[in-house]
């Protein structure tokens, strides 16, 4: 017997933990959402930094993924996945508050916004590898796809509103002081992710009991020879590296274009920003229907070219047009007035 449409809708929400977890992942994306903008503004507005120092500072971000994903899965795979993700949290608060406080003492530079991403990069892989199999702490396996899904959804909300919300913030408080408010947001995730009372299961035990537990080395080769050696994997893999490499590139490029070239203010790019985001919200809402008629490989394989081909049209994208009324004399007479509109009109033909 099902319950009502609310309750069915709020589904695994009205567990207390996983509505912590929830919250949490919320609060987090958020104010990531206004961090992607405000930093790179940062930069630009602030900072006046060049095309190639943009686009550095978000290979920075990325770096760490590069360098220490595959170490950081064994470790992270050694022990218990909260206490990790708390302490990311914790300091990417820390790494970011770096910031506003540097503008508000006149000492902020471009380095530091590359030491901040660098740093807040390799916290960020550690905490989404602890993420990742966090899950199944919180909830039962026969809700793991619903915890999914609904943190998917969060995701993909917080994509439509942070951009929105960082262009008015950066619009009201600067771009450096908003920056102040995803190090809050990771405080914030810390706290109720500090409140899930669900007791986590000790890290599983791979090897005979007697035998010496396997060095990190050769842990991250099998798990580097097991993706290599799926048929599948190492094309996933393949495809998700391509598409950050580019996708990055493109970001940082439309940025400083859009500032620079075409004149858009902060809260003018985050509302644009944010209608873009509506398409990960609806792909998170259909993803599971559109994969059940195409194939999981079909709509990987679709969507992955149809978001290449999405950017094309930016390479048109007009200049701003100013519409800016002519001054009024009020004490310029009538004739006057129609006599220099004539004379501006005719400079204007000749």
């Amino acid at each position: 017997m099902s319950g009502p449409p609310t309750t069915r809708a709020l589904g695994l929400l009205r567990e207390p933990d996983f509505a912590r977890l929830w919250t949490a992942e919320t609060i987090s994306q958020v104010g990531t959402q206004v961090g992607a903008l405000a930093i790179p503004f940062v930069a630009i507005d602030i900072l006046e930094a060049s095309t190639f120092q943009v686009a550095l500072l978000n290979v920075v971000d990325f770096l760490p993924f590069l360098l220490i994903g595959l170490p950081a899965g064994v470790w992270v795979d050694r022990l218990r996945r909260r206490p990790v993700m708390i302490a990311g949290d914790l300091g990417r608060a820390l790494a970011l508050a770096t910031i506003p406080l540097a503008f508000i003492a006149g000492v902020l530079t471009i380095v530091q916004l590359y030491v901040v991403g660098f740093v807040v990069g390799m916290l960020t892989v550690f905490f989404d590898v602890a993420y990742q199999s966090y899950l199944p702490s919180v909830v039962g396996r026969d809700q793991i796809q619903e915890g999914n899904a609904k943190l998917e959804v969060s995701r993909a909300g917080a994509a439509v509103i942070g951009p929105g919300l960082a262009g008015i913030l950066i619009g009201i408080l600067r771009a450096p002081l908003a920056v102040a408010l995803d190090a809050f947001s990771f405080l914030g995730s810390a706290l109720f992710l500090f409140l899930i009372r669900r007791p986590e299961p000790a890290p599983e035990v791979r090897h005979e009991v007697g035998q010496p537990k396997p060095g990190m080395r050769r842990e991250m080769a099998e798990g580097l020879r097991y993706v290599l050696g799926h048929a599948y994997l190492k094309n996933i893999a393949a495809c998700t590296a391509t598409a950050n490499l580019f996708g990055t590139v493109a970001t940082s490029v439309l940025l400083v274009y859009a500032v620079r070239e075409l004149g858009m203010t902060a809260g003018a790019i985050g509302v644009a920003f944010s209608i873009g985001a509506t398409g990960a919200l609806l792909g998170a809402l259909t993803a599971n229907r559109v994969s059940s008629r195409l194939g999981v490989g079909r709509t990987i394989i679709t969507f992955a070219g149809l978001g290449g081909l999405a950017l094309l049209p930016l390479a048109l994208a007009p200049r701003m047009i100013r519409v800016m009324p002519a001054p009024v004399d009020e004490e310029t007479p009538a004739g006057g007035g129609a006599a220099g509109g004539g004379a501006a009109g005719a400079s204007a033909d000749g």
